[in-house]
């Protein structure tokens, strides 16, 4: 059922001049019917009085240049492990309700935007593998860059079209969006606010974001029990690694190498998900799961065709659903929902979801979890069902407005279209939905043509949105009745970036799982983009205050490092200090006031090289662990692909 809007950021309050205000636009108490101009502010495309050189024409900023390789000895990569920042995978997005034929979208300041159908250099002269042969945007928007002290590899098996786990657009009148964007900051035209304009596409992640969420318990010391073979690498494959160790540096507690067989463009690693003593992960057409302890291999089960959905968070008792495809042709649809026990490796209910009209299951499914429901968003339709037992709890709404895409956790928020007379001037709507029943409980409406693109937190709710013609950005924080808290207003020249994933996708869109962010609930905390102008490769974190927009505070890594955040810990923010190529990482933590980090866990020098081997490495502290994961597994045999390590623990 279609809802009146809450509140929305004032009409013409989303331009793009180029001076920043004098001060921060406040949150409109009185928020205008969509269409309509707040009270004092001008009309779209006004200048502001008194400023005509805010209605001039951006410039055309000279063309990107790739990036020098780091200062230091260069060193070759583990066979088969690319190093960190390989590029990922756009998707493309077409509008509406409505296939459209594949094209390009122009870029910022009338620049090509690199997307699915263009083309970029790569590296060193390289060309790297994209989407139907083509190159692929490196990662935040930039070109694929060295990985901190490795020349880039061309990698083996890129990922293919369609591979699971995607991130990507609902239709929506996007042919050229990437995930995976920096975002530039620009003064919106006339207004006063400040919004952000993509280098080149979309964020980019996943858990830990800070987003209350169904985590279960901390995972305990409990012994493993086998259910499966017990042939997992763990304890005998780190030992080596902690000879010699440091005084100050954590242990390996275990390392996991890749045993599965896998295709010839390899496969994306899904998850993982804690549940008791377990974490568990999905790749290619299984799921496993090991002990938090020593790494043994718990349970494996076999399913019958590919993983192809995924949500963030099970449920606070351990149970997930995942999307598994209905076939192992080209053919086959993304349609079939699993439900599992990560406790045990039990497979429970399994159904095929019901096609509704001639468009459904175009796209690949989006899961997410809230509570004991799991919804379920693709092109145009979506529903959802009881974990527990599979009963089909409700359906697509009645009305000209439709959820597309849902993020989980403790609150199940929705992204919703309303079909309009032109797919290029798009509206949507953020809802939250009561879990049990899909009805809203109250429904925010962004001005036209601004797009739900990421939910980057559900607690504290904060919202990226996207106006695709004009190629912008912008982050909003909302309160918990759904109104406008503010806009966020980035330093003059600050490029912020998340990792919001690195597979490729037709279509589908998931709003959650975004890594690098965090907040508490006055605060949310993001990382800007690697500035690689000096002798190696730094960058700042910066708090913003979610009630006014501002930045409250930022800090910059230790000289040489780069900081990504990844969640709260005891009030502190937790981040990981990336290795480069003669250092190991470390889990360090930032005051909620600023500051310098301080360490948590260092990581060993011993297994420096193994840790900045990962391919696109996703990164979570748990219990005094960091567990740090491979996000895809490829390899150009099947020596090297069984020699990948897809999983490495520290504990102190």
């Amino acid at each position: 059922m279609s809802q009146p809007p809450s509140q929305q950021p004032p009409q013409g309050g989303f331009g793009a001049p180029q001076e920043p205000p004098n001060g921060a636009p406040q949150p409109p108490q009185d928020q205008p019917s969509p269409g309509q101009p707040s009270p004092g502010q001008p009309s779209p495309g006004q200048p502001a009085p008194g400023r005509p050189d805010l209605a001039k024409p951006p410039q055309t900023p000279p063309p990107a240049q790739p990036p020098a390789p780091p200062a230091g000895p260069p060193q070759t990569p583990p066979p088969g492990a690319p190093a960190y920042g390989y590029p990922q995978q756009p998707p493309a997005q077409p509008g509406y309700g409505y296939p459209q034929q594949p094209g390009q979208a122009p870029g910022p300041y009338g620049q090509q935007a690199p997307g699915p159908y263009g083309q970029q250099p790569g590296p060193y002269g390289q060309q790297a593998p994209g989407p139907y042969g083509q190159q692929a945007p490196g990662p935040y928007g930039q070109q694929p860059q060295a990985g901190y002290g490795y020349p880039q590899q061309q990698y083996p098996g890129a990922p293919a079209p369609g591979g699971p786990g995607s991130g990507g657009g609902f239709l929506k009148g996007k042919t050229g969006i990437v995930v995976a964007a920096a975002l530039a900051v620009v003064l919106a035209a006339g207004a006063g606010t400040w919004f952000l304009v993509s280098d080149s596409g979309d964020d980019d992640p996943k858990k830990p974001v800070a987003t209350g969420s169904n985590d279960p318990k901390a995972p305990s010391e409990s012994p493993t029990v086998d259910e499966g073979d017990g042939s997992g690498d763990g304890r005998e494959a780190g030992d080596d690694l902690n000879a010699g160790r440091k005084p100050g540096e954590a242990k390996v507690a275990w390392l996991q190498k890749n045993d599965v067989d896998l295709p010839r463009n390899g496969s994306a690693v899904q998850g993982p998900w804690f549940a008791g003593d377990v974490v568990a992960k999905a790749m290619y057409r299984g799921v496993s799961g090991y002990s938090v302890a020593d790494g043994k291999q718990k349970w494996k089960l076999d399913l019958p065709a590919d993983v192809c959905a995924t949500p963030n968070t099970p449920t606070p008792d351990g149970k997930i659903v995942i999307g598994v495809k209905n076939g192992t042709t080209d053919r086959a649809n993304c349609s079939v929902l699993q439900m599992i026990d990560l406790n045990t490796g039990k497979a429970g209910w399994k159904k095929e979801i019901k096609k509704n009209g001639t468009w459904d299951f175009l796209s690949d499914i989006g899961l997410a979890i809230s509570g004991d429901t799991v919804a379920v968003g693709r092109t145009g339709n979506s529903n959802a069902y009881r974990v527990s037992d599979g009963k089909e709890l409700f359906g697509n709404p009645e009305g000209n407005c439709k959820p597309f895409a849902f993020s989980g956790g403790d609150k199940l928020i929705a992204a919703v279209s309303c079909r309009t007379d032109d797919v290029k001037n798009p509206q949507n709507q953020v809802q939250e939905l009561n879990p049990a029943t899909g009805k809203p409980r109250w429904t925010y409406q962004p001005p036209r043509g601004w797009e739900v693109s990421r939910v980057y937190s559900t607690t504290p709710l904060v919202v990226r949105l996207e106006h695709e013609e004009k190629k912008q950005y912008t982050i909003v924080a909302l309160t918990e009745s759904g109104k406008l808290r503010s806009q966020l207003m980035p330093p003059k020249g600050a490029k912020l970036t998340a990792d919001c994933g690195n597979s490729f996708a037709i279509f589908g869109q998931k709003l959650e799982g975004c890594s690098g962010v965090a907040a508490d609930a006055n605060t949310f905390y993001i990382a800007t983009e690697d500035d690689s102008s000096g002798t190696s490769r730094t960058n700042k974190v910066i708090a913003f205050n979610l009630n006014t927009g501002k930045p409250k505070w930022e800090a910059a890594a230790p000289a040489e490092r780069v900081l990504k955040p990844l969640g709260m810990e005891g009030g502190d923010v937790l981040l990981y200090m990336r290795p480069k190529y003669d250092t190991a990482g470390a889990i360090v933590t930032l005051p909620p006031t600023g500051g310098t980090v301080k360490t948590l866990l260092q990581h060993p020098a011993g297994a420096g090289r193994i840790e900045n081997g990962f391919f696109s490495a996703k990164v979570l502290y748990q219990d005094g662990r960091s567990f740090i994961f491979s996000q895809r597994v490829s390899a150009s045999n099947d020596k090297e692909e069984l020699e990948q390590t897809t999983m490495l623990v520290f504990e102190k």
